[in-house]
């Protein structure tokens, strides 16, 4: 098949705030030392700038005050700065707020944006430089030459379900480059595929991830003073899971509203968007959301394992940077500073490396010095052990990260070495220990009223998700284990734990069941491809440009 080839200087996989970042900072440094400047091109698989970005989210503003000094008058839209912390722990039916507020949950001085517009922003000021940006273009597969890389291949469009070209077929792309950035967020299919050739986990310890899920709400202008932070913690999850909500105030009424679910839970029956449901039924968040509407809904997957999971960062050709290095802060429930650091330092190396005519990894391995350098080791060492702690449970977890703080992460022994999330899920027989047709009956959902609570398809509605029909299905499950002991072992997890009803047991016409995938449903959270017990489902790239509209999220 004839592709066309485009050749860069760096390439820069992922446009959300580590890759623009990255590009942005190029920029700066070709102004500053002048000479013959960089080729550089960014790809991002969204139809638009910040269309698929997604997060609670609060910004420390530490990283953009070095990036962009004059923020504030370029326009940035940071919607309010937060002007209130509040910590509580639910019952059932009550709340007990902390008497103090621990430091990590100290906001004084961030900000409650929105990423969806803060990413838009960001975008703007990178074309302002005159540096391509190419949206709706997917990667589908990394170039290698040997053990190097040097680019990655975009999708091909206008494939039918059956494999075969349509009417409108387009093949992709071949971009080869000095140098790689990817940036292609939390468990990108592209850094797996790296992962997975060479082998850049050994040696590290395992990923380990939540899924993060968010409403955006208008609720009266009166409820909540913008500006006003709240975390929760406790009910409807229990002792042994990790996870807990947020409640971020913005101006006009507006709301995000999330709840967070480790993906290393036992229950093979726990659904986290039916908990989340539960959670708003809450007397104290229902009182919250009453009178209000909810105008968009999201779901994402977390890096929540701290400095020990990042894989190798450097490779010939390539680089690592953000939520797909892990770059998560998940004491502080922050990453977007750390992504765009990441890809600051990036940039910075990918330079040099460009200038000097060597891409080797040994050139390369100036990233990860400047890393460990950067306040990024700072802020991740002292934590690195807090999210692994909470495998012991709510309160063995607390008890240690309140350690960490006060040790500043200095421990005797050494690290605690997590486990891969779907390892942990155990089989009905061994979790509930009765008879499984009692289990199975019952449902752990909640019934939607419509009104502050909803169904997955109603909730997928709200994201504005959207997939071509006629292509080929881009959850890959690699063996029949649905259908034959699945059921009967775990009582088909994936139709609970997508929080977008992509996978659904239906009746085969002979009796039994069989796994029907709604692809058109996927939010791109990634779940699927993390929690899954047998770790058979793969996530791949749909084509550019398809998938969820993050308006104002």
């Amino acid at each position: 098949m004839d592709r066309e080839t485009l050749e860069v200087d760096v390439l820069i996989v992922g446009g959300g705030p580590g890759g623009l970042s990255a590009a942005l900072r190029l920029a700066q440094i070709q102004k500053q030392k002048g000479g013959e400047p960089l080729s550089i091109a960014v790809i991002e698989k969204a139809r638009e700038p910040g269309a698929h970005q997604l997060s609670g989210a609060l910004l420390d503003p530490s990283t953009l005050r070095e990036l962009v000094p004059d923020f504030q008058a370029r326009g940035a839209p940071l919607a309010t700065e937060v002007t209130g912390d509040n910590i509580y722990f639910l019952t059932p039916r009550k709340k007990l707020r902390l008497p103090i507020t621990p430091p990590p949950f100290k906001n004084h001085g961030n900000y409650i944006i929105s990423l969806n517009q803060f990413t838009k922003w960001l975008a703007a000021q990178v074309e302002a430089e005159g540096i391509d940006l190419f949206w709706g273009f997917a990667g589908q597969s990394v170039l290698f030459d040997g053990q190097r890389v040097v680019g990655v291949r975009t999708g091909d469009r206008g494939v039918g379900k059956d494999g075969r070209p349509r009417g409108m077929f387009e093949p992709g792309a071949d971009i080869r480059a000095k140098v790689t950035i990817f940036a292609d967020g939390v468990r990108g299919h592209l850094t797996k595929e790296l992962m997975r050739t060479l082998q850049l986990g050994n040696h590290f310890h395992p990923a380990q991830f939540a899924i993060g899920l968010k409403e955006l709400w208008d609720i009266p202008k009166d409820r909540l003073a913008p500006g006003t932070v709240i975390h929760t913690l406790g009910y409807p999850l229990r002792q042994e899971e990790f996870g807990g909500s947020w409640l971020y105030a913005m101006p006009d009424g507006k709301l995000s509203i999330g709840f967070v679910v480790g993906l290393d839970y036992k229950d093979p029956l726990l659904d986290p968007h039916a908990a989340f449901q539960r959670f708003k039924l809450h007397p104290f968040i229902s009182g919250i959301l009453e009178g209000g509407q909810m105008v968009r809904y999201g779901a994402k997957a977390l890096p929540e394992g701290g400095w020990n999971t990042q894989p190798r960062l450097v490779m010939d050709g390539g680089l690592i940077v953000g939520d797909a290095a892990n770059f998560v802060n998940s004491m502080r429930l922050k990453g977007i500073h750390l992504a765009m650091r990441s890809g600051m330092l990036a940039a910075e190396a990918a330079y040099e490396a460009v200038r000097r005519s060597d891409t080797s990894a040994h050139a390369l391995q100036r990233y990860k010095t400047l890393v460990d350098e950067s306040a990024i080791k700072g802020e991740l060492y002292p934590v690195r052990n807090v999210h692994q702690a909470f495998g012991q449970g709510l309160y063995a977890g607390s008890a240690f990260a309140a350690f960490a703080m006060l040790t500043n992460g200095r421990l005797a022994g050494r690290d605690f070495h997590g486990h891969l999330g779907h390892t942990r899920m155990r089989t009905l027989d061994t979790y509930y220990g009765m008879d499984k047709r009692d289990i199975l009956t019952g449902s752990n959902a909640v019934v939607p009223d419509r009104k502050v609570t909803f169904d997955k398809l109603t909730s997928v509605h709200f994201s504005g998700t959207h997939h071509e029909e006629d292509q080929p299905v881009h959850l890959l499950v690699h063996t029949e284990v649905c259908h034959s002991i699945c059921g009967e072992e775990y009582g088909h997890p994936c139709v609970r734990f997508c929080p977008a009803g992509v996978y659904e047991m239906v009746d085969n016409g002979r009796g039994g069941r069989r796994l029907q995938i709604n692809a058109s449903n996927c939010v791109h959270c990634k779940t699927c491809d993390i929690m899954d017990p047998y770790g058979v489902i793969t996530w791949v790239a749909p084509e550019g440009g398809e998938g969820p509209q993050y308006d104002g999220m």
